[in-house]
């Protein structure tokens, strides 16, 4: 039996995706980003649930992607769409330049599942990451509606945030084989200056934990970088 509950917890994921999606057509972006956090939250239980039980599967596998697909790629193409179509400069077929990020998203995890080198941390942006990042932007517009609103920032937005899903930059994931400061120095960091900025900005603080992950991953692998020389000398 126990062998179904991270599976569950992977449908539970999947089910907020969907239900988030019906809010994003309807347009309640801000109500579909609690979806996208819900969904985050299962999918980061999940996994970490398989590994306790020892109850890791290729079935498992491929349903937590095509899981993350609609929660975190399918999600973010109908979130972008409908900013794109509430832009200052819109046209009939311009909000679809939003499913991009659907696209990308895809290619994203079909990269991770058939990279070899992905099985501790990321090569490329997560989807999570980058869902909760186009989330973040209904939010913002509502007290910078001139700077979210600008056709060329959203354009601008969805060709670098999919660049980043497929790029080699290296992230480290938030997976933890034990909770020592030392080894997880640099996480610990990431986690609690996150957790200020969202305490004080809420979800305004999205894009500034954006930056921060990508800046304090490139920090974390020179290190590892570092102290692998060190260790050859």
């Amino acid at each position: 039996m126990k062998r179904h509950i991270p599976n569950a917890i992977t449908c539970a994921n999947l089910l907020s995706g969907c239900v988030g999606i019906v809010f994003a057509f309807k347009g309640d972006l801000q109500i579909a980003a609690y979806f996208v956090i819900l969904s985050g939250i299962f999918d980061f239980f999940d996994g970490m649930i398989a590994r306790l039980l020892h109850v890791k599967s290729a079935i498992g596998k491929d349903l937590d992607s095509l899981a993350d697909m609609v929660s975190f790629g399918f999600l973010p193409g109908v979130i972008m769409f409908h900013l794109l179509k509430a832009s200052d400069y819109s046209s009939e077929y311009l909000p679809y330049l939003g499913f991009i990020i659907t696209i990308f998203s895809a290619l994203r995890l079909a990269k991770f599942n058939n990279d070899e080198r992905q099985s501790e941390d990321f090569i490329g942006l997560n989807t999570p990451m980058n869902t909760l990042f186009i989330c973040s932007l209904p939010y913002i517009a509502t007290d910078y509606p001139n700077v979210i609103g600008s056709t060329i920032l959203l354009l601008a937005t969805t060709a670098i945030t999919s660049f980043l899903l497929i790029s080699e930059i290296k992230i480290f994931s938030l997976k933890f084989s034990n909770f020592s400061w030392a080894k997880n120095r640099i996480k610990f960091i990431f986690l609690i200056l996150s957790a200020a900025l969202i305490a004080v900005l809420q979800f305004a603080a999205i894009p500034f934990v954006l930056v921060l992950y990508i800046a304090l991953s490139f920090l974390h692998f020179r290190e590892i970088a570092t102290n692998t020389s060190s260790d050859l000398k």
